[in-house]
């Protein structure tokens, strides 16, 4: 008999083509099951330790044992049992010996494996949370983001108040403080956005997720506040280069979304939003005139930004602070060329460029590197 057609709890593990073609091979045992279990096992690399695949796929599996321990709630004896005996099971199943490829060793799973991952799932997260830190919402699914940003805290120059503002939100935020939503405004290049993917990396061991959402997708906000509010983690709802013009739908649903709406503000849910402009409604002049309540309207576009609890103004460097981002970042990059020759490029740069702001200073940086490593002079 298979051990693997009584998996209760750890089901979800048929749905990854390789272990279920190694359950159909021990079901069947033909030549051809075998095969195609070979074929993939080479196909993914893990003809060296099968074990260990398997291990992480039980690792990243949503079930009801992990959802409930990343939940807080003690699973009941009964889902605790039938976890450890799926895994008794399985461990007995993947770790047999083979001539074809390597089943791996290790300790053998049992209730101090189930304990060491109630652990990782209280601390961590469950499933797709405790393995990725970046979401898209994309036609009502949260889609996991494969490559995200790694920038870090360090890796940001000047602003210094900004950040901070920023960063000691996101703090309360993540204790269970009281937390206010956010925009972040400023002139392009900035650092608007790097600054949210970088604080939310700081807080990211501590259960914080991102949750990208398109601005063409706002109207689908309240559904996907319902779902995040389901699960046990923080979120941040993340809304990038946000811009509305009068009349849009999307401006009635975001405000909302944000303070004051009946839903009320999900605990487990922050809205961040970051705009080229304070009021983000782009208001129109002809409107403004005709409007019979002319003060009235543009009160109204106004309280979208206000909703905001919090409101972050990045504003454009001048010579004195551009220059010390510059400088800051080719000693990081372990430049070598003479400083006072390499602000007076920055400048020209910048100048050339379209004016000064930490994104351009990072890409003159970039390019006097590689200029550098190829012996060539930096120029304009």
């Amino acid at each position: 008999m298979n051990p693997l057609e009584d998996l209760s709890v750890l089901r979800g593990l048929f749905r990854d083509p390789l272990f279920s073609a190694f359950a159909e091979w021990k079901s069947t045992e033909t030549r051809s099951s075998e095969a195609r279990f070979l074929s993939l096992l080479f196909d993914r690399g893990a003809e060296t330790d099968f074990r260990s695949y398997v291990y992480r796929l039980i690792q990243f599996d949503d079930n009801a044992f992990s959802r409930a321990c990343a939940s807080g709630v003690a699973p009941s004896a009964f889902l605790k049992n039938a976890f450890v005996g799926d895994l008794t099971a399985i461990d007995r199943a993947v770790s047999l010996p083979s001539e074809r490829y390597c089943a791996g060793t290790g300790e053998p799973w049992n209730e101090k494996t189930a304990d060491e991952l109630s652990a990782l799932y209280r601390e961590k997260g469950y499933g797709d949370f405790l393995r990725y830190a970046a979401f898209r919402y994309v036609q009502g699914e949260l889609r996991p983001i494969l490559s995200p940003s790694t920038v870090s805290v360090s890796d940001l120059k000047g602003y210094v108040r900004e950040k901070e503002e920023v960063r000691d939100n996101l703090e309360n935020f993540v204790e269970g403080l009281p937390f206010s939503d956010m925009l972040l405004y400023g002139d392009r290049g900035t650092g608007k956005s790097s600054t949210v993917h970088a604080m939310v990396n700081l807080f990211s061991a501590r259960r914080l997720r991102l949750v990208e959402i398109a601005k063409e997708d706002i109207l689908s906000l309240p559904q996907l506040k319902t779902t995040l509010a389901a699960i046990p983690m923080k979120f941040v709802v993340f809304i990038d280069d946000f811009a509305l013009s009068e009349n849009d739908a999307r401006f009635s649903t975001l405000k909302a979304s944000l303070q004051g709406s009946m839903e009320g503000q999900a605990a487990n849910v922050m809205i961040v939003a970051t705009s080229n402009r304070r009021h983000i409604v782009e208001e129109n002049f002809d409107t403004r005139r005709n409007s019979i309540h002319a003060s009235d309207s543009e009160q109204e576009l106004l309280s979208l930004s206000d909703r905001f609890g919090i409101t972050v103004l990045f504003s454009s460097v001048n010579k004195t602070e551009y220059l010390p981002i510059v400088r800051a970042l080719a000693d990081e990059e372990g430049l070598k060329t003479d400083r006072s020759e390499l602000e007076s490029a920055a400048e020209r740069w910048a100048l050339l460029k379209g004016g000064r702001s930490p994104r351009r200073a990072k890409q003159f940086v970039l390019y006097a590197v590689a200029c550098e490593k190829k012996g060539k002079p930096i120029e304009d």
